[in-house]
């Protein structure tokens, strides 16, 4: 195995008092074991206001009861989780989105549990959580939809590359995962034909494994013990990572 960045920082995972929190925490809490990294749980209690725009203040302290009461259990139940973990607990006023996106600027990664909410719902529902939170940090975001396939052997993680600089740190975070957990990696390039196909099929397809090539050269080196293979699938690139 290779050597990991070293480094204190935080992975932060948002708890949703209102959901279960359990999965994502499960996953929070072996990350931050795996790396040794401390864990910082954040709960979001939003300002309740009256029509005069006047806090309800009694409504808001049950609020904060409830929120304080959630985030404890949670803390308690990731510390006996992982008892070797440093665990610490924030309550902070905000909407969850903003308050999520201001403490990754200093977090290890982010990590949230997922809503299930289609892809329209996703971009434009107020309870939507991934897109703005990942709009605003500069830092692994982690999105917990189910458990990990642990019974698939060997073990691997997906990766998908447009070419774009964030495809290029999304590779690097996989390798790093990848290597950490002693997985195999999958590459991934979806070609998307365009309506009107101006060059060859096959001459587009081999740009796509060129593209792949050279996005993983380096980091090859870098990572010699992670197993890597390179595919390129054809149609909608939500579609076929998904």
């Amino acid at each position: 195995m290779t050597g990991h960045p070293a480094g204190s920082r935080d992975i932060v995972v948002g708890i949703d008092p209102d959901r279960d929190w359990h999965l994502a925490l499960a996953w929070a809490s072996d990350e931050a074991q795996r790396r040794r990294h401390p864990l910082r749980l954040v709960l979001a209690v939003p300002s309740q206001h009256d029509a005069h725009h006047v806090d309800d203040a009694p409504g808001q302290t049950a609020l904060r009861q409830v929120g304080s009461d959630r985030l404890e259990q949670a803390c308690d139940w990731a510390r006996d989780r992982h008892p070797e973990v440093n665990v610490t607990g924030d309550l902070l006023g905000g909407f969850p989105a903003p308050v999520l996106g201001r403490a990754a600027r200093e977090a290890r990664m982010i990590v949230l549990g997922s809503r299930h909410l289609s892809r329209t719902a996703e971009f434009f529902s107020a309870g939507s959580l991934v897109v703005p939170v990942t709009a605003q940090a500069h830092c692994p975001v982690v999105v917990v939809g189910d458990a990990e396939h642990i019974s698939q052997q060997p073990p691997y993680v997906v990766a998908g590359i447009d070419g774009s600089a964030s495809a290029t740190a999304a590779l690097d975070c996989a390798f790093d995962e990848a290597d950490l957990r002693g997985a195999a990696l999958r590459v991934i390039c979806v070609w998307q034909p365009p309506l009107i196909m101006l060059d060859d099929e096959e001459a587009a397809l081999r740009a796509q494994r060129t593209l792949l090539s050279e996005a993983t050269a380096g980091l090859s080196e870098r990572y010699p013990d992670v197993h890597v293979t390179h595919e390129v699938f054809t149609g909608h690139p939500v579609e076929e990572l998904a």
